[in-house]
């Protein structure tokens, strides 16, 4: 049974960051492909940040980039998100999730297989 957990969510200035992170259990970590997305209230679940097995393979909503770094660390089974200079817009709960067969970073939600409980980041303006 693959169980995703995240942590970090809170409330935030904006301008301030938070990090997030995933704890993956249950599964050969290392060989899956692993993403973020997050869910605003009142509209659709969005991509956010992926990352591939290999770790060179990353991808980022263009409303992200230059803010927001995805990173894993295949010997704790986590994956996390340094989110920079947060904005009210980067409201949302963020989810975690894990995708099989992909190498390199995926952007589609639809692909992916194991989804964790969300995490709420809240930024004040």
């Amino acid at each position: 049974q693959v169980q995703l957990v995240e942590s970090g969510g809170g409330l935030v200035e904006a301008g301030g960051s938070l990090r997030l992170s995933c704890a993956v259990s249950g599964r050969t970590f290392s060989s899956y492909g692993m993403g973020w997305f997050r869910q605003a209230p009142g509209k659709e679940r969005e991509f956010v940040a992926a990352i591939g097995s290999s770790r060179t393979s990353t991808n980022y909503a263009d409303s992200v980039k230059g803010r927001f770094t995805i990173s894993r660390d295949n010997g704790k089974n986590t994956v996390s998100l340094q989110m920079n200079s947060l904005k009210p817009e980067d409201t949302a709960v963020y989810y975690c999730a894990l995708v099989r067969g992909w190498t390199v970073a995926v952007g589609s939600g639809g692909l992916y297989d194991y989804w964790g409980q969300g995490t709420q980041v809240t930024v004040s303006s």
